[in-house]
């Protein structure tokens, strides 16, 4: 196995998360990776973390607006300015048709390469990247990958009404899908990952040492996947979806 070589990286790019902060957990290293090669690199936040912490009495919409905030802070730390929020409730979340529309909307809008998706699977062993959330937006992605947004006459409104014509999306990488099969090397821009989570202070705030959390998540994914000891990974798998 061996890292992916980005010189010539797949552009645009999408990624798809639920919450602010789920990129930067899982893949702020790759999409610096990405923007630095020369990617156009758009977020797609299906809610705006509007139900997450402060848990006590503060006014969910100014959590909403704070959280926003945090995002676009984050990712300016890695070279992203274009993100797009499509106003779901959190913590309701379904892959509902309204969601796989409004995904396939973004999709149709970017025309991305490439999408870069959470997880669809429970994981037993990590329950908290298991969110509710998060499975139903990775279903809904792929959902919108494959058929919706290259399909006529899927939501048709988005033809008719908003004259987006379709669009196949060649490749989705899903976070930390096993098996595994691509392998992006973040060692020289883990700091900036470690700033873009950073930036997301109302959730990371009262973590002391946030590179001592993520580095050994992605000293372990290298190790796990036989590579070079003392490098730093992100890990997805591949779905030809072309």
């Amino acid at each position: 196995m061996e890292h992916l070589d980005l010189s010539e990286p797949p552009s645009p790019v999408l990624v798809v998360v639920a919450h602010p902060d789920d990129i930067d957990f899982g893949t702020a290293g790759t999409v610096s990776r990405l923007t630095d090669a020369g990617a156009e690199v758009v977020y797609a936040l299906v809610t705006s973390g509007e139900a997450g912490p402060p848990d006590d009495e503060t006014d969910r919409a100014r959590v909403a607006a704070e959280r926003q905030a945090e995002q676009h802070a984050a990712g300016a730390q890695v070279g992203v300015t274009d993100i797009r929020w499509l106003g779901h409730p959190d913590g309701h979340l379904t892959a509902s048709l309204e969601l796989r529309r409004d995904i396939s909307r973004v999709i149709r809008q970017v025309r991305p390469q490439l999408v870069i998706a959470q997880n669809p699977e429970r994981r037993w062993d990590r329950i908290y990247a298991s969110h509710p959330d998060h499975l139903a937006v990775a279903e809904a992605t792929m959902a919108a990958v494959y058929p919706d947004a290259r399909n006529r006459w899927a939501h048709v409104e988005l033809y008719d009404d908003e004259g987006l014509d379709p669009h196949a999306v060649p490749e989705v990488w899903i976070g930390m899908l096993d098996p595994t099969d691509v392998f992006i090397d973040i060692t020289d821009v883990f700091d900036r990952k470690v700033a873009a989570l950073r930036s997301h202070a109302s959730q990371t705030g009262w973590i002391d040492d946030l590179d001592a959390l993520l580095r050994p998540w992605a000293a372990g994914v290298t190790t796990a996947a036989g590579l070079p000891e003392g490098r730093l990974t992100e890990a997805f798998r591949r779905i030809d979806t072309a």
